[in-house]
């Protein structure tokens, strides 16, 4: 059986890190405060993966994001996913190159989908992410792209048939409802979205403390937890949930997590 993963993922936009409330962006500390107060170089047996996510409005820079990649893959030795606004082949190359060992797409999905396709041809799929954002509505699941700000007319089964054509090697499915919130993640798309994909579903959207972390993680559908929350992770919060859902004996690595 497959181990489960613990993943941080970090959003950034123009030179900072933000924290996020229901894709609220608030403005947090540059890489400086970032290695200052989680020190990734020391707190990598703690992680099993890192996403890093451009959310830079209006315009992106491609050039200086993967800048950003590179300080954060310096000697941490975990796999980094990277994307946000990644729109051909060499925007993908360059963080790959940069140092991400997978790629993610939101908005690509579906302004441009045969991108996608010659992606997943490129690279394989094991090395692209599809990143879904949605909320909740009246019992009805409504979609999004371009960070959240965008509705997509599309309902979540025939989107699920759309990801499947494309061939995409994993999903992170985040609750724009739940963001940032730190209540809890949302599970009510989680068996629906196994009906029609069988690749790794990373939940994202919500997590507060350890537990939440946990009780996602005992699902057997659910194959990854990520939180974006920087203040309630912050410091040795990260080890601290590891060792505590190690020591109840849940499927995850056993890394010695005081290096």
């Amino acid at each position: 059986m497959l181990r489960k993963r613990i993943i941080f993922s970090l959003l950034y936009s123009d030179g900072y890190f933000m924290q996020s409330r229901n894709f609220r962006l608030q403005k947090v500390g540059d890489i400086k405060w970032l290695e200052r107060n989680y020190k990734f170089k020391e707190i990598a047996f703690s992680l099993d993966e890192i996403i890093v996510l451009d959310t830079t409005k209006p315009h992106k820079d491609i050039n200086k994001f993967a800048l950003t990649v590179e300080k954060i893959v310096e000697g941490t030795f975990i796999p980094v996913a990277a994307g946000g606004g990644v729109k051909c082949l060499e925007d993908a190359e360059l963080l790959f190159k940069s140092g991400a060992d997978k790629i993610v797409i939101n908005s690509a999905l579906i302004d441009n989908p045969s991108f996608v396709k010659e992606l997943v041809k490129h690279y394989g799929s094991q090395s692209i992410v599809a990143s879904v954002d949605y909320k909740i509505v009246n019992g009805v699941t409504e979609l999004f792209i371009n960070g959240g700000t965008k509705k997509i007319d599309i309902s979540y089964v025939d989107y699920l048939k759309h990801l499947l054509e494309l061939e995409i090697g994993e999903l992170y499915l985040n609750s724009i409802d739940r963001d940032g919130t730190g209540f809890g993640y949302d599970y009510s798309l989680v068996l629906l979205t196994r009906e029609y994909l069988n690749i790794p579903i990373i939940l994202a959207g919500g997590a507060g403390n350890e537990n939440h972390l946990l009780e996602a993680i005992k699902m057997k559908d659910i194959s990854a937890v990520a939180t974006a929350n920087l203040f309630n992770f912050v410091g040795d919060g990260l080890p601290n949930a590891r060792k505590y859902i190690i020591n109840l004996g849940e499927n995850i690595a056993n890394w010695d997590v005081n290096k």
